[in-house]
């Protein structure tokens, strides 16, 4: 029966990017920062970007940010367990730790192992998103090789604006937010604060792989707060302070081997306490015409505390200076030159000592138009204290066709740096090891007129020295604290891929689905690497009339294989409706998971259920 709905709707969504073409054109332009690093129309851009819009985020049915960012092109979500669970994206099937993940231009996440630590985020905070999908190194630097996240909190522009959220839901779920902004002469301010809490159901199954099941119900808190606050001293200029605070408290399923018997014990309660908090003070200004600069300084902390009686601690502290240069000499060239020195640290109850690297890096980088044909080069140097100097370029070009129409081509390398544990955790770190590399290919068809879109990207990345586990006792370091294996640059993947994609609107309906397929492979093996889907879609379709909204948005995801298992193929379908009360109150309901499918996330881990939803939203806007 899933097969048969997987290929109707794959049909469907074919059948979906063909009628696009033939609806009438309109003109329509979007401004993207992550393609480029400065603010640019996006039919300047070559790279294949994203944008989820305050309006899609707040229609969006997701409950949480890697929900949101899964039903978008080219986006997998792996997750151990329910919302609150560690989250991670495969981004055209790169590693996890292959995504970079901005807020407001400051990278966020461990340094410890290496991921972004989606989860910690609330989308009550969120203004707007944007998703560069592919290389970014040449602009960002490591980490960058599937693609980059950046995420937008609110601006105090405009009126000022109040709005309050209060919805509650199956499994215990509650959440509550309330977020102000406003322009008032020389000063913008906007400020937001949120709490969720959900009990959850177990994140593990019975009979796991290793034991670890516990009946008990794993669930999680989150609580978070936003503000940003700009002062203009002239025109063209502002002086801005942004500040983000994010505090999640989940549970999950392990067991412990404590002394003196060192017996599996599986029954205690474990947790995980993150917290990520960033600060980032910055000055932007417009010169002129031609010039422009912006000046950075930012901090980001990331805190883990991780287990039940004897918890695990660690800490990632990273400072960052960055100064940007942007040269327009026409209105359809710009060059920008950007210098960023990057300090981390990461302290750990399992480091002997804390560890330490600063990087260094200059980025070139060049977009610019001649007639139909648009251009976009890059280059950056990075030199890291640890593992030495890495030199990054991408070069894309895009020929507008006529009639809405556009084909684009893109080459670039990437590199993904070791982890801090790759490194330094005992019985496991190795500190010779050296970044992986990638060079990426892809070529995109796009066509785009108004409130209607199509698009198809072919791509294939091929990326060297995967850090990975070493088995063979021969290629670690002496020592019998290695007598179990080490980290080592171990193999290859290949990852190869397209992407289809379409949306409309028509009067008060409006329809977007995407088809992904995957060829992701260890390049030496020839196996598929674990968690990929080969196959995977998306269709959303809303209804608005004045008062009222209704839509349905459906997730079909492929076979995935992880340790041994393949994990079942799933369909889930969410339903959600609004209704405008009176002007400011609004009712929300939603039902996710309508159909009650069993979800496997990741092997031996469970999702939730059928969720019901039910909540109350004002707004208000002063003059």
């Amino acid at each position: 029966m899933f097969i048969s709905l997987s290929l109707s709707l794959r049909a469907a969504l074919l059948a979906l990017f063909l009628a696009v073409l033939a609806l009438p054109a309109a003109a329509q332009t979007t401004v993207v920062v992550t393609g480029s690093r400065e603010a640019l129309p996006a039919e300047r851009l070559v790279g294949d970007v994203l944008v989820i819009s305050a309006e899609a985020l707040r229609a969006s049915a997701a409950d949480s940010v890697e929900d949101l960012l899964r039903r978008e092109a080219g986006v997998q979500l792996s997750r151990s367990g329910g919302p609150g669970a560690n989250a991670g994206l495969f981004i055209r099937g790169a590693n996890t730790a292959s995504t970079l993940v901005l807020i407001d231009g400051v990278r966020i996440g461990a340094a410890t192992s290496g991921l972004p630590e989606l989860e910690a985020l609330s989308l009550a905070s969120i203004d707007r998103i944007e998703v560069l999908r592919g290389p970014g190194s040449s602009l960002y630097g490591a980490d960058a090789v599937g693609g980059v996240v950046q995420i937008f909190t609110r601006r105090g522009d405009g009126a000022p604006t109040a709005s309050a959220r209060l919805a509650a839901g199956g499994y215990g779920a509650r959440e509550a937010a309330l977020a102000g902004s406003g322009g008032f002469g020389r000063v913008d301010l906007a400020a937001s604060l949120s709490g969720e809490r959900n009990t959850g159901v177990s994140a593990l199954r019975p009979n796991d792989l290793f034991g670890n099941y516990n009946p008990d119900r794993d669930g999680y808190s989150r609580r978070s707060a936003q503000l940003q606050a700009g002062f203009s001293p002239a025109a063209g200029q502002r002086v801005g302070l942004q500040l983000l605070d994010s505090l999640l408290k989940s549970q999950y399923d392990a067991s412990e081997f404590l002394p003196p018997s060192f017996a599996q014990n599986n029954r205690p309660d474990f947790r995980n306490r993150t917290e990520l908090r960033s600060a980032t003070l910055r000055h932007d200004a417009r010169w002129n015409e031609a010039w422009s600069t912006q000046l950075r300084a930012s901090s980001q902390h990331s805190d883990l505390v991780a287990g039940a009686n004897a918890p695990d601690h660690f800490r990632t502290e990273r400072r960052e200076l960055e100064a940007q240069a942007s040269w327009r000499p026409g209105s359809a060239h710009s060059v920008t030159l950007a210098l960023a020195h990057l300090e981390e640290k990461a302290q750990s109850s399992s480091y002997a000592a804390d560890a330490r690297r600063d990087n260094d890096a200059l980025v070139v980088a060049y977009a610019g138009g001649l007639g139909p044909l648009q251009l976009q080069a890059e280059a950056r140097h990075d030199h890291n204290s640890v593992y030495g100097n890495v030199d990054t370029g991408r070069l894309g070009a895009a020929w507008g066709l006529g009639q809405g129409w556009r084909l684009r081509a893109l080459a670039a390398s990437t590199f993904r740096a070791p982890s801090f544990n790759d490194l330094y955790f005992p019985g496991y770190g190795v500190t010779t090891i050296q970044p992986e590399h990638g060079r990426s290919v892809e070529l995109g068809l796009q066509w785009s007129a108004g409130v209607n879109a199509a698009a198809l990207t072919v791509y294939r990345n091929r990326v060297r020295g995967l850090i990975g586990y070493e088995s063979d006792r021969r290629f670690c370091p002496p020592g019998f604290d290695y007598d179990f294996g080490c980290a080592r640059n171990v193999g290859r993947a290949r990852l190869q891929g397209a992407t289809l994609s379409g949306s409309t609107r028509v009067g008060a309906w409006s329809l977007r689905g995407t088809v992904d397929f995957l060829d992701a492979i260890d390049a030496d093996s020839g196996a598929r690497l674990t968690r990929r889907a080969a196959h995977q879609e998306t269709l959303a379709l809303d209804y608005r009339q004045a008062r009222w909204s209704a839509g349905a948005e459906l997730v079909s995801v492929g076979a995935r294989p992880e340790s041994g298992k393949m994990l079942a193929a799933y369909t889930t379908l969410d339903l959600k409706a609004r209704w405008q009360l009176s002007p400011g109150w609004q009712l929300e309901a939603r039902l996710l998971n309508a159909t009650n499918q069993d979800v496997e996330p990741a092997r031996d881990y469970q999702s939730l259920g059928r969720q019901a939803w039910l909540g109350l939203r004002w707004d208000w806007q002063g003059l």
